[in-house]
C-alpha cells in the first residue's frame, strides 16, 4: 500500500470527468487499499475521491463512523455511484483535500439515497442524511469534475480562509 499525492486546486485535472469502472479485478482491489491509507494519511478526511489523487474512474472512499452521533452506513467503498432520490436542503461548512486552505458554505441536499456497487461488482443501495448525505455529494461531484468552492454561493461571503494552528 502507498500513499498517493493529492491533485490541489488549481490542477486542470480537477475538473476531469470520470469513466466508469468496468473491471473488478485484483489491480482494483490494490488502487482502493491505496486511495484508503491516502484519506487515512489525510487531516480528518472523512472521503476522498478517485480523481482526487489522478486516476479518473468512477470510485470513493466515505467514512463518518467516527464522528460521535452521526448517523451512517459505515465504512463503505463507492462504485459507480449515482444518486437516484434526495430531498431537503441546508447550508454547511465543507473542506477538501484538493483545496487545503479554504473551507466554504455549500448547498446540499440532507438526504439522499444511492446505488452504487461495491468492490466485488455487486449493487447496493444506501439511505443516507445529514454529514453522511453531504459528504457522499462532495464526493460524487469530484467524479464529475467539480469542487465544494465551485458550489459556494458566494466567493466573496462564503469562501473561508482555513485557519493554520500553530503548536
Amino acid at each position: 500500500m502507498a500513499v498517493l499525492d493529492i491533485l490541489k486546486l488549481p490542477d486542470e485535472r480537477l475538473k476531469q470527468s470520470s469513466e466508469p469502472v468496468e473491471s473488478f479485478d485484483r489491480e482494483l482491489g490494490d488502487f482502493i487499499a491505496d486511495l484508503e491509507e491516502t484519506r487515512q494519511a489525510g487531516p480528518a478526511a472523512v472521503g476522498i475521491a478517485a480523481p482526487q489523487v489522478g486516476r479518473f474512474q468512477r470510485i470513493v472512499i466515505l467514512d463518518v463512523s467516527t464522528r460521535p452521533k452521526t448517523p451512517n452506513n459505515g465504512y463503505l467503498v463507492l462504485i459507480n455511484p449515482e444518486i437516484v432520490h434526495w430531498e431537503g436542503y441546508a447550508m454547511g461548512r465543507e473542506g477538501c483535500l484538493s483545496v487545503p486552505d479554504y473551507t466554504g458554505n455549500v448547498i446540499r441536499a440532507t438526504q439522499i439515497r444511492l446505488k452504487a456497487q461495491d468492490p466485488e461488482g455487486r449493487v447496493q443501495d444506501y439511505a443516507m442524511e445529514g454529514f453522511e448525505a453531504r459528504a457522499a455529494q462532495h464526493e460524487i461531484d469530484h467524479l464529475d469534475g467539480l469542487l465544494f468552492v465551485d458550489r459556494v454561493v458566494s466567493r466573496r461571503t462564503d469562501l473561508y480562509r482555513r485557519k493554520v494552528y500553530k503548536s
